[in-house]
């Protein structure tokens, strides 16, 4: 090899990771995110080996860091999956399990689980953060409305990210499970307070929605300027179930059900990949939903 050669090839391969003016390097602007409906702890219906949480919940953390991602999104949260969490993830920041003094009931299924959000110390900076409930006062904690059968909230972050500068939102929520009236207007919650943000600002939503993609609620999200992450890199393709049961690819489709997990984006934010995450070490599911992953550009 000439000396010519060589030298231009370590010009070239110097311009490959150059430094942008804004201090950003190729890759820098991707994000991988996660939803995780880890279920709700304390069940009577779990007490069984393999799904209760003490036999599921190193599964869990071993799913997770698997994907080594920058941001989590978890739905079902209670008091002790939370400790458990933040011991396994102390290498990330959580916000949203304030406000437990709002459960109305204090077991069983009746607790309010609460959406965290955890996203990596190392690589963003935390701006700001809020809660507001899926109700006709938001501002209210614990406020129901239109017949939902629990206390449903959307908790919301806004981070920087050191490498590029960048500023984003993050939102996590999870619709009510069984009334069609409380999910529609639970979501136009949502839409309408996401909105005071402008057009361009990236936001990023994971949750449970309940819901299929043909739903009037995940209609209305996608009628004001959000974007399916799965569907729009899918082709529209119905995945099936995400909750699963416990039972994977062996709980029957029925084709009125599906996908009702959703990693959703808006404005500079976009979408560069989406799978829907089946791992079973040792035959153990970590939950009784699949975990989502999403690669997504920001700011560009």
């Amino acid at each position: 090899m000439s000396r010519r050669f060589a030298l231009l090839t370590a010009l070239l391969l110097l311009c490959a990771v150059a430094v942008d003016a804004k201090g950003s390097r190729k890759g820098d602007a991707v994000h991988r995110v996660m939803t995780c409906n880890i279920r709700i702890t304390g069940l009577p219906a779990d007490e069984k080996e393999g799904i209760r949480w003490d036999d599921r919940k190193k599964t869990m953390v071993e799913c997770i860091r698997k994907y080594h991602p920058d941001i989590i999104m978890m739905q079902e949260v209670i008091y002790d999956s939370y400790a458990y969490c933040k011991k396994e993830f102390s290498d990330y920041f959580p916000f949203g399990f304030e406000g437990p003094e709002m459960d109305k009931y204090t077991e069983g299924y009746h607790f309010i689980g609460k959406n965290v959000i955890f996203f990596s110390r190392d690589r963003y900076e935390f701006v700001s953060a809020g809660c507001y409930w899926l109700s006709e006062t938001p501002e209210i904690g614990g406020s129901i409305s239109w017949g939902t059968n629990r206390a449903r909230h959307c908790n919301w972050v806004r981070i920087r990210d050191k490498r590029t500068g960048k500023e984003m939102r993050l939102l996590d929520l999870h619709l009510d499970h069984k009334v069609q009236e409380a999910k529609e207007n639970q979501a136009k919650v949502v839409v309408r307070e996401a909105a005071q943000y402008g057009d361009d600002f990236p936001q990023i939503l994971c949750g449970d929605f309940n819901s299929k993609k043909h739903s009037p609620q995940v209609r209305h999200f996608i009628d004001n300027g959000w974007h399916d992450a799965y569907d729009d890199l899918h082709d529209g393709k119905e995945f099936g179930y995400t909750a699963h049961g416990f039972k994977g690819d062996n709980r029957p489709y029925k084709p009125t059900q599906g996908r009702i997990d959703y990693i959703m984006t808006r404005g500079k934010a976009k979408a560069l990949s989406c799978e829907v995450l089946k791992d079973r070490p040792k035959g153990i599911y970590p939950s009784d939903h699949y975990f989502m992953l999403a690669e997504i550009e920001v700011g560009k």
